[in-house]
């Protein structure tokens, strides 16, 4: 039998497809059919697009706009015909935007690490070493995702004031951020269900030239994660990026604020137009992020299910 060319698995696909489809492939090659799909095609990606971009340049534009033109006439474009560019600048020096961001940053990236190293371990010691309690702990760490974040926030804050085990309290500290928000039970059975797909050839292969435990999830486990690790890390700094409720109850030192507490502090004494500069400024940095590593975590979304071998 002939093996089929790539036009006619393609062809072949098309019509599976539009066998599933509301509209099949023969009447999509109408003209009748095919005008009116383009238009509304293209009608919703035009309103996909101003829903998604539409708030962010309002901002940018009320960002480099004055305070009159944004509150006399806020949807029109620079009425007075003045664009004030030195709005970033002011709210990076006299707002002490830049402050805030810098401690922002420092926050995601401690957090990013607790984070990683925390879901990564007891990931791998569930899928990997399966101890005989593992089923159990996986169903504990399954419960917590149906406990609704507010309601252990009183629990969760007297933890902080006073650390079980030495009495300290972990208020005005950048810990009180970085050790809640690591064991987070979404991140820890999103790794778990990638490591289950490595074939566990990999381990016995590894265990039987001598690899140990540590050098099996260092070594094999780690590197052929990393488009997971990637959506993990991503989605860990976005979270920690816009946290607001759990910063403005632990950091009550303005000093070490983020940029999310810090905000709505800001806007009491500053005009409108250096405020719409402070939240651009804010909302610049993981917008920048998102599309500079979007690749990756498509990517990483695409291969949680499983590892090609």
């Amino acid at each position: 039998m002939p093996t089929p060319t790539r036009r006619e698995r393609r062809n072949q696909a098309e019509a599976e497809a539009s066998e599933r489809g509301i509209i099949s492939f023969a009447d999509r090659k109408r003209l009748g059919v095919r005008a009116p799909l383009l238009v509304v095609q293209i009608l919703i990606l035009l309103g996909l697009v101003v829903t998604g971009l539409g708030p962010l340049l309002w901002l940018f534009k009320a960002a480099i706009s004055t305070t009159q033109d944004t509150l006399r006439d806020p949807f029109a474009l620079f009425p007075s015909g003045v664009v004030e560019w030195s709005n970033l600048g002011r709210a990076w020096s006299q707002s002490g935007i830049g402050h805030y961001l810098t401690n922002t940053g420092l926050i995601a990236l401690g957090q990013l690490v607790a984070t990683l190293v925390v879901c990564t371990t007891i990931a791998y010691v569930l899928s990997v070493l399966k101890p005989k309690w593992g089923r159990i702990v996986q169903g504990a760490i399954l419960a917590t995702l149906f406990v609704p974040g507010i309601v252990i926030l009183v629990p969760l804050y007297l933890t902080i004031l006073h650390l079980p085990g030495t009495g300290q309290s972990l208020l005005n500290t950048y810990w009180a951020l970085w050790l809640p928000g690591a064991a987070n039970a979404f991140n820890i059975l999103v790794v778990k269900r990638f490591f289950d797909a490595i074939p566990h050839e990999l381990f016995e292969a590894a265990r039987i030239d001598g690899a140990g435990t540590v050098r099996v999830f260092l070594l094999i486990v780690i590197p052929l994660s990393r488009p997971i690790l990637g959506v993990v890390a991503l989605l860990t700094v976005m979270a920690s990026w816009k946290d607001y409720l759990w910063p403005l109850l632990v950091l009550q030192n303005p000093g070490i604020q983020p940029i999310s507490v810090a905000l709505p502090r800001l806007a009491m004494n500053s005009e409108v137009s250096i405020q719409m500069a402070s939240l651009f400024l804010a909302l610049l940095i993981p917008v920048v992020l998102f599309l500079i590593f979007q690749r990756q975590f498509l990517r990483g979304v695409g291969l949680s299910g499983g590892v090609k071998g």
